[in-house]
């Protein structure tokens, strides 16, 4: 299945919302340096799904506030 993300930096809450059907926010407090934001959203996305994170993968946006994800939840 693939998502939307749209990431939003700095917060004190890391936490995941859902906006529509097909795009979730995602609040992180990981600075985006070397990668840390992007665990920290792999992370919180794996507990959400209630999947392991090596069934989370972003396909885009990397270096980006918004990102296409894909979970695999078989």
């Amino acid at each position: 299945m693939k998502w939307t993300i749209r990431v939003k930096l700095n917060s004190k809450n890391p936490r995941v919302e859902l906006i529509n059907p097909h795009e979730l926010a995602v609040s992180v407090s990981a600075p985006p340096v070397e990668g840390k934001a992007n665990k920290q959203v792999i992370e919180l996305l794996s507990a959400y799904f209630k999947v392991p994170k090596t069934q989370v993968k972003i396909l885009k946006g990397e270096s980006s506030k918004i990102k296409v994800v894909e979970i695999s939840l078989d």
